[in-house]
């Protein structure tokens, strides 16, 4: 497999302790591992797979072009590029006793983003075992991505990505 970019943002906190726990279930001698501010988009073409790791928390302001809203540049930068070819998985933190209603939308934010450079979308993620109300990061019975809630149930993270790559590694040798 040629490398894979492992792109998250924010950094500091949940989003990139699961980045990290991703990262080293995944190797080095596969995986480059960027925060997304300090990625160069001109580098995209050098990776089959993309991994975008994000947070819910502030997803209504995702679109929003303040300062620090880095998702938000980068998708704006690559939103008129073709990267078709490239295959995307996502993976979204979500807090399901808080916010139940609005667990892991941004993976909605995600694909969205990514049905506008044709690039494919892989690693959807079975909605079981998750105790939630509403998602707009879901179709179907399925999320986008995998779906982590590190706040509530921390201990469950490295089993669901170890899952979930094996889920990555199957549709990307098919």
């Amino acid at each position: 497999m040629k490398k894979i970019a492992l792109l998250y943002w924010g950094k500091g906190g949940n989003v990139e302790h699961a980045a990290q726990v991703i990262y080293k279930l995944l190797g080095p001698e596969t995986t480059d591992l960027f925060d997304v501010e300090s990625f160069d988009i001109n580098n995209l073409k050098n990776y089959e797979l993309l991994i975008f790791g994000g947070s819910t928390v502030g997803a209504e302001n995702w679109q929003d072009a303040s300062n620090d809203n880095k998702w938000n540049k980068f998708f704006r930068e690559i939103e008129k590029q073709d990267l078709s070819g490239i295959k995307v998985a996502a993976f979204g933190l979500g807090n399901q006793i808080l916010y139940p209603e609005h667990f892991v939308d941004g993976l909605g934010i995600f694909k969205a983003e990514m049905d506008k450079t044709n690039a494919k979308i892989i690693g959807k993620w079975p909605i079981d075992g998750y105790k939630f109300t509403n998602s707009e990061g879901m179709h179907n019975g399925l999320f986008y991505g995998l779906a982590l809630d590190e706040d509530n149930e921390p201990e469950l993270t490295e089993e669901r990505a170890k899952k979930w790559l094996e889920r990555i590694k199957k549709e990307m040798a098919g």
